[in-house]
């Protein structure tokens, strides 16, 4: 796991970083860290031709048929300079002249998922490696070059060994609910801590508690901003919460339903282009929601909670608990107040990710229908 912690982080200061799987290794790069003295010294070790890799998604966005949970391979030949690439990256249709490769190996599979856990945009420059080659051995021996497995990046995921720990708790009175005990969970890779508020005392919570899983939103949270509801929506359940007598309120590190703080305001830029929520993301390489929940379910489970009222707008909370073996006794709506900034957001949530917001869009979808 440390390996792993460390390769994380060269590919956040841009760094290479080769990985090796069954077909072969690659060395990659991150392409937002990339320019023209980094190419370079990734050009020097090899004479194989520069691929980017990309998610399925993203190829779906510029018109390619392939799978959504897939990673293609487009050959760009020496590229010499990263004009090309930058273009590639901006692109927001099909473009001509590249070869999609017909298979993709375990390693191109594996580094793609690591720009997910490092909250990088998921594109990489990709070039085929030799890790006998001399050059390259002498860097990977003095730790210039960091080496990884494909299986090790696997233990990452979810539900795999990466459940999160206790790590912390103390009593932190909230505006709308005095009585609070904070509990901090860090999942065992140490990149990301999720907090369980416990509102009111368990022992006296009446019957079945209630729950909200909130994903972290820095803009909507801690700034009010009017792109969403989630601020609105955080404020509210503690203060239900609270005057139900008690429950939970899991605050998960998703920033962006999952793609990173830097990646939502880059898709904040798309749409203020015309997309909508869903098409931003997918243009940048990510699904319509990339956030998981099995973190929550394994802090519930440490905190021997088995059954809740589920506090959601969203269809995909409770297909997650329940597939985790947690009991929904009962769902309860938690809306935000819609306005002319979120509007278009809160649409494309309800149209194309199937959330019940049906009541707070009465009247208010830019097309006019209920």
């Amino acid at each position: 796991m440390q390996r792993i912690r460390r390769a994380l982080i060269d590919l956040r200061r841009g760094e290479p970083v080769l990985v090796t799987g069954e077909g072969g290794c690659r060395l990659v790069i991150a392409v937002e860290n990339l320019n023209e003295e980094r190419l370079g010294v990734i050009r020097s070790l090899t004479t194989e031709p520069v691929a980017l890799l990309i998610t399925g998604h993203r190829a779906r966005a510029l018109g390619m048929d392939r799978p959504e949970d897939d990673a293609v391979t487009l050959s760009l030949g020496r590229l010499e300079t990263g004009a090309p690439l930058e273009a590639l990256m901006a692109a927001m249709k099909n473009p001509t002249g590249l070869d999609a490769a017909d298979t993709v190996l375990a390693a191109e599979y594996a580094a793609i998922e690591m720009t997910r856990h490092a909250g990088l945009m998921p594109a990489l420059v990709a070039i085929a490696a030799d890790p006998g080659n001399p050059q390259m051995r002498d860097q990977i021996d003095t730790g210039e070059i960091l080496c990884v497995d494909a299986p090790d990046i696997a233990a990452l995921a979810p539900g795999s060994l990466n459940t999160p720990e206790r790590i912390s708790e103390a009593h932190v009175p909230l505006e709308d609910a005095e009585s609070s005990r904070f509990i901090v969970y860090r999942e065992r890779d140490g990149l990301l801590e999720h907090v369980a508020v416990l509102i009111g005392e368990p022992e006296t919570w009446p019957g079945i508690p209630a729950l909200r899983m909130h994903s972290a939103c820095l803009t909507g949270d801690l700034f009010g901003s009017l792109r969403c509801d989630c601020g609105e929506q955080l404020r509210s359940a503690a203060a239900t919460i609270a005057e139900e007598g008690g429950g939970i309120l899991l605050y998960l590190a998703q920033e962006g339903r999952g793609i990173g703080l830097a990646n939502k305001l880059r898709a904040y830029g798309l749409q203020d282009t015309g997309l909508d929520t869903v098409d931003a993301d997918q243009l940048l390489g990510f699904g319509e929601d990339e956030r998981r929940y099995e973190a929550a379910a394994a802090m519930l489970g440490d905190l021997d909670i088995r059954q809740v009222r589920l506090m959601t707008n969203n269809p995909a909370k409770i297909a997650a608990l329940e597939a985790a073996g947690i009991q929904i006794a009962g769902r309860e709506a938690l809306h935000g107040r819609l306005n002319s900034h979120n509007v278009r957001y809160l649409t494309a949530k309800a149209d194309r990710a199937g959330h019940w917001l049906e009541e707070v869009l009465a009247d208010g979808r830019p097309d006019g229908r209920a």
